[in-house]
């Protein structure tokens, strides 16, 4: 299976907590203005990789606590995370996954085509919402504004709303 990303980082300390190989998926229909990563928005940037040599590259970093599927759009591709995701998870990493889109949105528009539900599954936590430029703030954790939220998603999957967590 192959997903199209704009790039990867080996040890990022700034998309979640711990050491983190952090996936920057290519495409994004959010557009937000101020965007941190906007060269992630073309649909047809970026590379095409294939999911087995991401996942080798993610086994050969020891230190890693965790991967973030991060972007572009990262439900844009849910599928090739989904299968991504199960052999990070077999191989007891955490993953963290940011989306411009809220839970609530994804809950209620998951089915079987999209993967959104799999993929929120396969994820320990999210981070959702669009980038808001008049509610950035330097002091959030892991969040460029805060209307973003950091969600558990078993407590949340289990609860039937959005669990936040507040780190």
């Amino acid at each position: 299976m192959e997903i199209r990303i704009a790039g990867t980082e080996n040890d990022s300390i700034v998309d979640g907590p711990g050491f983190r190989f952090t996936i920057f998926t290519q495409g994004c229909p959010h557009n937000c203005p101020g965007c941190h990563n906007p060269q992630t928005h073309d649909f047809n940037g970026g590379n095409v990789v294939d999911i087995d040599e991401l996942f080798q590259k993610i086994l050969a970093n020891p230190l890693l606590d965790g991967v973030t599927f991060s972007g572009g759009e990262p439900f844009c591709q849910a599928a090739s995370l989904c299968d991504l995701g199960k052999r990070i998870k077999e191989h007891g990493l955490d993953i963290i996954t940011y989306t411009g889109f809220t839970w609530e949105y994804l809950i209620e528009n998951a089915d079987e085509n999209n993967c959104y539900r799999e993929l929120l599954e396969i994820s320990d936590f999210v981070i959702d919402g669009k980038f808001e430029m008049d509610k950035k703030s330097l002091d959030l954790h892991f969040r460029g504004s805060s209307n973003q939220r950091i969600i558990n998603t078993k407590k949340s999957l289990e609860t039937g709303s959005a669990v936040i967590e507040n780190w």
